[in-house]
């Protein structure tokens, strides 16, 4: 640093004030300075800061490594949010279902001298193991809310649910089936419940169909068993079909396909999650769009917060929206289509 003002003609406490951003610094002097770090290749000494401040501007994850949409889009904002607040992510990825992985990434993190912890808690055993640690630095449950989480933020799942059975309902429809992720996962459970409660209300019978995995060939193998229970005179046809996420409603589509089903003008189909390529479904579908960006900020916000000793406990919901495209329809034959 005493190299850079020499060369800047600057002070040495100049230089500090251009490196932490500090907002009074003259535009032609920051730079020069920066010009200056240029030139010398100079690079913040992030172990020396720590020793200083005892912050290391890092903080940990948690997550699953899973290649799935939600948990991939969701550390992607986290690490994304950080870097804009010139923080950076040190990743640690387990198998989520199992606590003892979850509480041996957290003390590696701790390990690190992290300023905090964002755990993608996508599982109940997740969960359970940030319920359980005791830790000197904050940590966020990032999926799911609830006081006795103390830190948490979630995309307000039972909402997307709610949003995407009521638009099937305003259509007209009245049978309609939900095929609902792993029952391990808290996102399927609550996408589950969101439907449920939103069929009583309007008294009609829930239909629920529970997937073993968020795949579309899943998604494909539940379509064909819906459509030979129906040709087996064992159920009815569905007039619309709620997934509980795009790859579910992917494989739907395309069991409802090869058995020359249309959609919307036999099923009406509605996914979760707005992943890419939704849009160019045939025809493009129906879906809930999570807002993982602002999930990541709020995280990292209020890590910040409990950083800083301004929050200590904090449950943030964020709403999702609908996103109408041409899967869905009114019901176009209530007699039910005989395949």
């Amino acid at each position: 640093m005493t190299d850079v003002a020499t060369v800047a003609g600057v002070s040495y406490q100049t230089v500090s004030r251009v490196i932490n951003n500090h907002p009074n610094v003259a535009t032609d002097t920051r730079e020069r300075v920066l010009d200056a770090m240029q030139q010398l290749g100079y690079r913040r000494n992030i172990a020396a800061r720590a020793l200083k401040t005892r912050r290391t501007g890092v903080f940990g994850v948690v997550s699953s490594g899973s290649h799935l949409f939600g948990p991939t889009r969701t550390l992607v904002s986290i690490e994304q949010a950080a870097r804009a607040k010139g923080l950076f992510v040190s990743l640690a990825t387990v198998d989520l279902q199992h606590k003892d992985e979850v509480t041996s990434a957290i003390e590696h993190l701790l390990d690190q001298g992290v300023d905090g912890i964002v755990v993608i808690a996508s599982h109940d055993e997740a969960a359970a193991a940030v319920l359980e640690s005791t830790t000197q630095v904050p940590v966020v449950v990032a999926g799911r809310t609830g006081g006795e989480h103390g830190l948490a933020v979630a995309i307000d799942q039972e909402a997307g649910a709610k949003v995407a059975t009521r638009h099937l309902l305003d259509l007209g429809h009245r049978d309609v089936l939900h095929l609902a992720g792993p029952a391990p996962w808290v996102d399927a459970r609550a996408r589950a419940v969101g439907f449920r409660e939103t069929m009583a209300a309007a008294g009609l019978a829930p239909r629920t169909l529970w997937a073993d995995d968020w795949s579309a060939e899943v998604g494909y193998l539940a379509g064909q068993e819906l459509v030979a229970r129906v040709r087996r005179r064992r159920s009815s046809l569905p007039t619309a079909i709620f997934a509980a996420n795009d790859l579910l409603a992917l494989g739907m589509m395309h069991a409802l396909a090869d058995a020359r089903l249309k959609v919307p003008d036999d099923v009406s189909v509605v996914g979760y999650d707005d992943g890419d390529g939704s849009a160019h479904f045939v025809p493009p579908l129906t879906t809930v769009a999570q807002e993982l960006e602002e999930l990541g900020y709020r995280c990292v916000e209020l890590l910040l917060d409990a950083r800083d000793g301004v929050a200590t406990s904090s449950s943030v919901s964020v709403s999702p929206r609908l996103l109408v495209r041409e899967s869905t329809a009114p019901p176009r034959h209530p007699s039910r289509v005989l395949l």
